[in-house]
């Protein structure tokens, strides 16, 4: 659906079919939703999924033969306005997906759920006991109770490498028990962006960071959001923006009431709050399971 995409992890964005239902709090001010509204398909958000073209389609096989050639595999995000693994999805177009998927080696396809739950049921008979080798798994946990309700479904599912999304970041994330079998490979942490963005505290971020560090596991800081809190450098100029217009976020996720662990944060938009914590840029993207590409 978009040859490059803002995406920080990924190249491309393809979407199979365009449509969701919200199922979480992660899901309230949803950009897909957005996208869907301007568009004039406010349905899509309701009940109603739609397939997308063929010509859509035909992108991953020229992308496929493009990486081929360059011998680059091509980071390939599936699908940011869907869920492959949704029930409403008709079962049919998940096996041409599926399909399509077997006939790009080339590309290293994310598929990110928030239904987990879904996902051993959903995979294709030959996905085998060790998944799929150009298929990376994710779920979606925007705090600790997200976490623990789905990655327990996503630990269990053979693929090459399982990551975890915790985006938007609304509370903390708790103990990743890396010393676990089935723990994530992959960390990927960022705040909200867009219209009723909500704020993420720094302790919930450095927390991640500081297991991942820990544990050998990648870590990426994907961004701040629109809420900068105090102290933290930002992504870019700030101009005339009133640094005295704040909120506070308290450490258990509550907004807008002081606490001594209350961080104050400022509303000054994603890309000036940018992506830096604590003065780091964190862009850790794996190669393979337990391993990065850069940091």
């Amino acid at each position: 659906m978009a040859e490059a995409t803002g995406i920080e992890w990924a190249d491309s964005t393809f979407n199979p079919w365009v449509g969701c239902t919200k199922i979480s709090p992660a899901c309230d001010n949803c950009y897909a939703e957005g996208w869907a509204k301007r568009a004039g398909e406010a349905g899509l958000w309701s009940g109603t999924l739609r397939r997308t073209s063929v010509q859509n389609w035909n992108l991953p096989r020229r992308w496929n033969r493009e990486a081929a050639a360059a011998g680059a595999p091509r980071r390939v995000f599936c699908a940011s306005l869907a869920d492959v693994f949704d029930n409403q999805a008709d079962p049919a177009w998940r096996a041409d997906l599926w399909r399509l998927i077997r006939e790009t080696p080339a590309l290293t396809w994310f598929l990110l759920t928030k239904r987990p739950q879904n996902v051993r049921k959903m995979l294709p008979p030959e996905w085998g006991e060790a998944g799929w080798p150009n298929v990376w798994l994710g779920t979606t946990a925007e705090d600790e109770e997200y976490y623990l309700k789905r990655w327990r479904h996503l630990s269990v599912v053979p693929a090459p490498l399982r990551f975890l999304s915790y985006e938007p970041a609304l509370g903390p994330l708790g103990d990743l028990r890396f010393q676990d079998k089935g723990a994530p490979d992959w960390l990927i942490v960022g705040g909200e962006s867009g219209p009723g963005a909500r704020p993420m505290h720094p302790a919930w971020a450095r927390e991640v960071r500081d297991q991942c560090s820990q544990a050998g596991v990648p870590f990426m800081f994907k961004q701040w959001g629109d809420w900068l809190p105090e102290g933290q450098p930002t992504g870019g100029e700030i101009g005339q923006i009133n640094l005295w217009r704040r909120d506070w976020i308290r450490l258990d996720g509550g907004q807008g009431a002081y606490s001594p662990t209350a961080a104050a944060v400022h509303p000054i938009g994603k890309k000036r709050a940018g992506r830096l914590l604590d003065g780091v840029e964190h862009i850790a993207i794996p190669t393979v399971a337990g391993t990065a590409s850069h940091e």
